[in-house]
């Protein structure tokens, strides 16, 4: 990977400069971005790679589902190859035309409530024909795609990776230049009880819009076995020493999360971000046996592109379900927002 950094180098500067001018466009002409009949909520980041965005997401819309409003997810689908789009996700959908996430994010949510497409505008609009007809869309990592108007734009930020080595790719992990967060309503730091606070917030000041900054955690509250869907709470229902695996952006965080939540791991194995990992399970059990384990381990996101027909082992296969934590000041801004005139347009104006 580092190798192939160096190798994409030279088009680096070429990428920041189509960036800058891509957001000049849109801060000058900010017309330009489509608008639907529905308030818009931006969930994204400044980076590549895991940040959160799709628990917080996830939590957003189950958050604004208990105060009464609708919320349906709309999604890149990255990984999904679509004969349909944009196309609605259902909980029995295949994930190889969905893609991992928006899966995940429907058998959270269920039957009409989770939209995918190569453009947002038209998965918007697809999703404002479902019934019933969502109150509000969330963009699933919507910060960098602005062709859609959001009202409320959701700024993530990994508390312990933060901004890397602070260089755009290829040669570091930033999609835009850090001054992109001046656009954001508001900071989420995620990882937040681990994160150097003082530096979070000398940032934010110095290259943030103003607004708020919350802090939230995730934390792995349970196990559910994939076959049988049986579920035990944890620390104390550890099913002793697992094999963990995933095919995540940052997969030590998963690692690290499972030890938090009192679920010892005996050997890890982490593999590209959205790689179907059906293949790979006989060889993955096989390393657990080897390493002593009394089961496997892996998350929601990798099992939804498992089959329980199909993908079958002798050893416990448990799935680790993560929750969002903290996130309470979070949801009650949001909803306060909401509240204003900006946000509740009457349909059809």
């Amino acid at each position: 990977m580092e190798a192939l950094r160096w190798i994409l180098a030279p088009l680096g500067p070429l990428y920041a400069l189509a960036v800058r001018a891509r957001n000049r466009a849109f801060d000058r002409h900010p017309e330009r971005a489509a608008r639907v009949d529905a308030p818009v909520v931006s969930v994204g980041n400044l980076s590549t790679g895991g940040t959160g965005k799709t628990p917080v997401t996830l939590f957003l819309a189950e958050a604004l589902e208990a105060a009464g409003i609708r919320a349906a997810v709309v999604s890149r689908g990255y990984g999904g190859r679509r004969d349909h789009d944009p196309m609605p996700v259902e909980p029995d959908s295949d994930p190889a035309q969905t893609g991992d996430e928006p899966l995940m994010m429907a058998r959270r949510l269920g039957p009409g409530r989770v939209v995918v497409g190569r453009r947002r505008h038209g998965a918007a609009l697809r999703a404002l024909a479902l019934a019933p007809r969502p109150d509000l869309l969330v963009m699933d990592d919507g910060f960098q795609h602005r062709g859609l108007h959001r009202d409320l734009d959701l700024l993530l930020l990994d508390g312990v990776r933060r901004w890397g080595n602070g260089r755009m790719v290829p040669l570091g992990d930033l999609r835009e230049p850090m001054a992109g967060a001046a656009r954001a309503s508001c900071l989420v730091v995620t990882r937040g009880a681990r994160s150097d606070r003082g530096a979070v917030e000398a940032w934010w000041a110095r290259y943030g819009s103003g607004g708020p900054v919350f802090w939230v955690d995730f934390a792995i509250t349970s196990l559910r076995r994939f076959d049988t869907g049986d579920r035990i709470a944890l620390p104390l229902g550890a099913p002793g020493p697992l094999f963990a695996f995933c095919a995540l952006g940052h997969p030590e965080a998963f690692f690290a999360d499972l030890l938090v939540a009192g679920a010892p791991w005996t050997g890890s194995r982490a593999f590209r971000d959205h790689q179907p990992l059906g293949p790979q399970l006989a060889a993955l059990e096989r390393e657990a046996r080897a390493s002593g384990a009394a089961g496997l381990v892996c998350t929601e996101k990798d099992a939804v592109k498992l089959d329980p027909a199909r993908h079958r082992t002798a050893l416990p296969l448990w799935v680790a379900e993560q929750r969002v934590i903290g996130a309470e000041p979070l949801a009650a801004w949001l909803l306060a927002r909401l509240g204003t005139p900006p946000l509740t347009p009457p349909r059809g104006a």
